[in-house]
């Protein structure tokens, strides 16, 4: 073999020995980061370490979804839906001083409120709100105040 051969050989397996080395490097890295540092040869510990922290995982994430449900469920529960509206029922008082007030929950349950004002008292009401609905004959302004409760 000629001696340019012979350097053309070497320079080439050289070359590929860089590469070999590099990849080995990159793979060794690689395992040493999976086992944290832990005793060589413990692949299988690291495995099984892994897959009970799935499982665990798994379980924590079914309990979050749990609790989110529960959540979503009670806020139902909580006023979501409000609706005000003013106005001036007797003649002889200036501005709209009187209103109602309606406030429901996510099912359309609440109240309405209602103040009416004069020169010499106040008046107030409650009715109850069932499903969007009341037991009460509700008067044009609680009729106004709700529908715009539950226009949300």
């Amino acid at each position: 073999m000629s001696s340019q051969l012979q350097v053309v050989v070497f320079v080439v397996f050289g070359g590929w020995l860089l590469v070999l080395s590099g990849v080995f490097y990159l793979m060794f890295a690689h395992y040493r980061r999976l086992v944290g540092g832990g005793e060589p040869g413990n692949l299988k510990k690291v495995l099984d370490r892994l897959l009970d922290a799935g499982e665990s995982n798994k379980k924590e994430i079914a309990g979050l979804f749990r609790q989110v449900k529960n959540i979503e469920e009670r806020g139902l529960y909580n006023i979501q839906k409000v609706g005000i509206v003013r106005f001036n029922p007797f003649n002889d008082t200036g501005g709209n001083q009187s209103f109602s007030l309606a406030v429901t929950d996510g099912h359309d349950t609440g109240f309405i409120f209602t103040v009416l004002h004069a020169r010499e008292r106040s008046r107030i009401y409650l009715k109850s709100i069932k499903e969007g609905k009341s037991d009460s004959e509700l008067s044009l302004e609680e009729k106004k105040a709700l529908g715009v409760a539950l226009k949300g």
